[in-house]
């Protein structure tokens, strides 16, 4: 072993095999452009935010990277109720949520989002990974099958790791993304599935709404008739669709008319979301679905026994955020508005944007490097947007991933566009 020189007066540190591997990847990441820097902010989340310099001096830039769709991170009524939250209730619940960490606004929050979801309960959680995590390793059992879109969010791929693990004799299957028909197809899998004598158990099929890489939608009213085909459970997270899609910005499910209709055909089966982008920007996630879905997520989710409720604080946030969408559904026209100049602007411009209906707009460069030095230079012209490549994307499809927000103006997108094109 070789040692680490230290400061004077202290002992030579040994160098273990963690520090030299380590090393070697950070060396690796900044060779090939790939280091990520943390940008510090020094203001609300808004269209334009305070953005602090390496040398200590701050600057505003537009903010095209952010999930606040609907712009109600920085809202006055938001700020208001997680401040009297926080005076009524406190810094923190100091307890998980079986003990004593269960306040009055955790029941008001998971009231007012099962009623915007459409389903029977909700159950939140400090984050919507925890929420995707307590989902598969509670309700699955041995004999069960977990079908996965390819394209899933990582939290769903670690809840689906976890559940197999710990659960032996759970299943797993991936198919190819938003392909529902052919080969390596929703349907091929659901067919092995049912072909698969060691699965005696319920079926899964498991998709995003809204996937965060590419702005595509899943086509939900196909894959719940394919799964009352095969009696099989729908369950989405729509993290990226909450206060996007839809009317009255309910969910991926509004977008296809899957909601508040009552029996469980034409329905989906199970939610997981989040409160950290749309609805209020805080923190916090969910599980929205059937009374006895959660039920027995809270007596035996893992993610909930053992770890602490959400702060009283964001859950006060979060409902009012809840109402505030509800009470002005105008937002949500005029984010969809400004995602159509912004396509529409984006491609006059040249621009090689994947088509969506959602606030997500990927520009495709291809090449990982490439994509985070154009990142860096929008941002020396004033405009936040982040690159990104490999291993979030795979290789060869490197993107820029422009989010827009209500809280934009036309102004602020023509502003995006400008500097793309001098570039």
């Amino acid at each position: 072993m070789t040692t680490l020189s230290t400061s004077p007066g202290t002992a030579a540190m040994t160098r273990t095999p963690f520090d030299t591997r380590t090393d070697a990847l950070f060396d690796q990441l900044r060779r090939d452009g790939l280091w990520k820097h943390l940008q510090m902010l020094d203001s609300p989340m808004d269209a334009s935010v305070r953005m602090r310099r390496e040398d200590g001096s701050f600057r505003d830039v537009l903010c095209f990277c952010s999930n606040n769709y609907l712009g109600l991170a920085n809202h006055p009524e938001v700020i208001d109720a997680g401040i009297e939250g926080l005076k009524k209730y406190g810094a923190g619940t100091a307890s998980v949520r079986f003990i004593c960490g269960t306040f009055t606004p955790h029941e008001t929050l998971e009231h007012a989002i099962a009623q915007y979801m459409g389903t029977e309960a909700s159950y939140t959680f400090v984050s919507a990974w925890t929420a995707n995590e307590a989902v598969f390793p509670t309700l699955c059992e041995p004999g069960d099958m977990i079908i996965s879109d390819e394209l899933n969010h990582a939290c769903i791929i670690d809840s689906i790791r976890l559940a197999t693990t710990i659960k032996k004799g759970v299943h797993k299957s991936v198919y190819r993304n938003n392909t529902l028909e052919g080969e390596k197809s929703l349907r091929a899998a659901l067919q092995a599935a049912r072909a698969n004598k060691d699965v005696t158990g319920q079926i899964w099929v498991v998709t995003d709404g809204v996937f965060s890489m590419e702005g595509s939608i899943a086509d939900l009213p196909a894959m719940r008739a394919m799964c009352d085909e095969y009696n099989a459970m729908l369950v989405v997270d729509d993290s990226h669709g909450h206060g996007v899609m839809g009317t009255l910005g309910r969910g991926t499910h509004e977008h296809w008319g899957m909601i508040d209709g009552g029996a469980r055909s034409g329905r989906v089966d199970l939610f997981t979301g989040t409160l950290g982008k749309a609805l209020g920007g805080g923190a916090g996630g969910f599980v929205a679905g059937s009374r006895r879905a959660i039920d027995l997520i809270i007596q035996r989710g893992r993610p909930t026994l053992f770890s602490n409720a959400l702060p009283v604080t964001v859950a006060c946030s979060a409902t009012k955020a809840i109402e505030v969408l509800r009470r002005e559904p105008q937002r949500v026209q005029r984010l969809r508005d400004n995602v159509q100049y912004a396509r529409t602007k984006l491609k006059a411009a040249g621009f090689d944007v994947l088509p969506s209906p959602t606030a997500i707009c990927p520009i495709i460069v291809h090449d990982t490097a490439k994509a985070i030095a154009m990142s860096k230079r929008l941002l020396e012209l004033g405009v936040f947007v982040i690159g990104f490549g490999y291993p979030v994307v795979p290789e060869g499809h490197a993107r820029l991933r422009c989010q827009i927000s209500a809280a934009h103006t036309m102004g602020h997108i023509d502003a995006l566009v400008d500097a793309l094109k001098r570039i």
